[in-house]
């Protein structure tokens, strides 16, 4: 069973305690994107002038944002993937279509290099009866 781990972070200045089943480098991460999102926004004309409440919608905004992105990309990427699984099964298929039509011609080959020995010696036979005749 999974054990839950507690990390303290620092977000937009404030301590803070975060809870799960993640690792604490996990958390870290998460509150090190909080706050470049946050110095980003800050960043913007009239950004400090706003109430905290839109403050805290645009960072909604932009962190949702960059989800749906980041999903979409998954998204494509999956795709991508399925794709390249598919053509790699048709050409798997491929190949062993074509090596058995190798197969098939090599033997056929073997068979008509038999066949033309054969009817080679059977020449040869009629040739030698064909001079003791003549003679």
């Amino acid at each position: 069973m999974a054990v839950k781990n507690t990390a303290q972070v620092v977000i937009g200045g404030k301590i803070i305690t975060l809870g799960g089943y993640e690792s604490e480098e996990y958390f870290q991460k998460v509150a090190s994107y909080i706050n470049n999102k946050m110095s980003e926004l800050s960043e913007m004309p009239g950004y400090s002038r706003q109430p905290m409440e839109t403050k805290h919608t645009l960072l909604s905004l932009n962190v949702t944002d960059d989800y749906f992105k980041a999903k979409k990309q998954a998204e494509i990427f999956e795709q991508d993937l399925q794709q390249k699984d598919q053509e790699m099964y048709e050409l798997k298929h491929e190949l062993i279509a074509l090596r058995m039509k190798i197969e098939e011609t090599e033997k056929k080959e073997q068979d008509a290099r038999t066949q033309k020995e054969l009817l080679e010696g059977k020449v040869k036979e009629l040739e030698e009866e064909i001079d003791k005749l003549l003679k």
